[in-house]
């Protein structure tokens, strides 16, 4: 029961695409056997079989679907409660269905702001999730190099200078709003792009303090469309 709660907070969907939006790079899958793998984080990297039931299924159900867990569960896993906390607070901002912001959005607010505050973690592992949602395989990394000279729209542009004001810490205006509200985007538009901005400001700080280091697999994914004949191949030959 209570695992079940857990996940249908925590349950990312991008999960259930990851699978098939994998353009055909290998994928080691790790089972509650296995040593916890080397060198993603600085600080002790628990083994399945010590783990909470509901945190081990939730990992479980991501690796599944997704093909690999991402390294964020493995070290945030040193602290449980905080593990709980963090991935709904993160299910909350990233994967909801209301409001003005696409999953891509969400997504490019967490690439440009990691970028500032330094984060390789975040950096790789949400431009990756934005050439999923996006379907444009490098946006991101022109946001990467520089937004300011990367080929946004003027909806995108708007958006991320909102939450590069707020990830420095500039003075919000009444100025700043009437910049997003020019381009479609009301009040609790600017409290999702600002929330995102916070939230991943902490995330990206963890991920310093553990030097946690991104999966191999998020460098290639979404780069190359998938070759759906050759799917339909191996499905035949099955």
């Amino acid at each position: 029961m209570a695992s079940n709660l857990v996940w249908k907070l925590c349950r990312p969907p991008l999960f259930r695409q990851l699978a098939s939006l994998r353009s055909g790079a290998e994928i080691r899958h790790f089972s509650s056997i296995d040593p916890p793998p080397e060198n993603i984080s600085r600080y002790p990297v628990p083994y399945k079989k010590d783990l909470p039931h509901d945190i081990v299924d939730l990992m479980e159900e991501v690796e599944s679907k997704g093909g690999f867990l991402p390294n964020v569960f493995k070290v945030l896993s040193h602290r449980p409660a905080e593990f709980r906390a963090f991935f709904s607070y993160y299910n909350e901002l990233m994967n909801k269905e209301t409001g003005g912001l696409t999953k891509a959005d969400r997504e490019l607010i967490v690439v440009a702001t990691s970028v500032h505050n330094k984060c390789l973690y975040c950096v790789v592992s949400h431009s990756a999730l934005h050439r999923i949602y996006s379907k444009k395989p490098t946006l991101s990394d022109q946001v990467i190099v520089n937004y300011e000279n990367a080929e946004l729209s003027a909806r995108e542009r708007a958006m991320l200078d909102f939450a590069m004001a707020v990830c420095r810490c500039d003075t919000i205006t009444e100025q700043h709003f009437q910049s997003l509200e020019e381009v479609g985007f009301d009040r609790e538009d600017a409290w999702d792009i600002s929330a995102i901005t916070a939230f991943f400001a902490m995330s990206n700080r963890l991920a310093h303090l553990t030097d946690m280091r991104p999966n191999l697999e998020f460098y290639n994914m979404g780069r190359m469309p998938r070759d759906k004949n050759k799917d339909k191949g191996n499905v035949k030959g099955e």
